[in-house]
């Protein structure tokens, strides 16, 4: 059970702090049961999650020493772009890949629609609609709790990721 003030990811909605724990006073709530009322961190609305819910992925924000682990890992992770003409293949593959709820799956997401971008700027095309929605959508759930649990912006993660990466090209020199 998570107390509150706790920060957890919540499903796809990302980083969320429990602001209470009890029962929401609304029309259709099962007053016998306990509910977690969690603010996104980085948006905006209210949402009631029961305590004992199974419906809905949540887990606590990995840690600061979890954070830097990942970041340190990202050179060694081999991200192969991913090429379907099938938009209803597509997007299960990326939600696949979401749905894990893992820094690391969301950094080789990242990754390879990103090279898949590449690898289309080189021939002078651009990136599919639905490419471009998962990227940023990975992007915005990865930034979010590498933000919370290193303890900066979310805006300032990919220039903290990239100094890391240029600092460890750096000592490999």
């Amino acid at each position: 059970m998570y107390n509150i003030s706790d920060v957890v990811v919540y499903g796809n909605t990302g980083v969320c702090r429990v602001e209470d724990i009890g029962t929401p006073n609304f029309h259709g709530v099962d007053k016998s049961q306990k509910y977690y009322t969690l603010k996104p961190v980085f948006g905006d609305g209210v949402i009631y999650c029961p305590v004992d819910n199974n419906r809905v992925f949540i887990r606590p924000v990995i840690s600061k020493e979890e954070a830097e682990k990942v970041i340190e890992e990202i050179p060694s992770i081999n991200a192969q772009a991913y090429h379907n003409r099938s938009t209803q293949l597509l997007t299960e593959h990326y939600c696949e890949a979401l749905n894990t709820h893992s820094c690391r799956d969301l950094i080789e997401l990242v990754m390879s629609i990103y090279q898949k971008k590449q690898a289309l700027l080189s021939q002078k095309r651009r990136l599919g609609q639905v490419d471009e929605r998962f990227m940023k959508r990975a992007q915005s759930l990865l930034y979010g709790e590498l933000a919370v649990a290193l303890g900066i912006e979310k805006d300032e993660v990919e220039a903290y990721i990239a100094s890391k990466m240029e600092n460890e090209e750096t000592a490999n020199v």
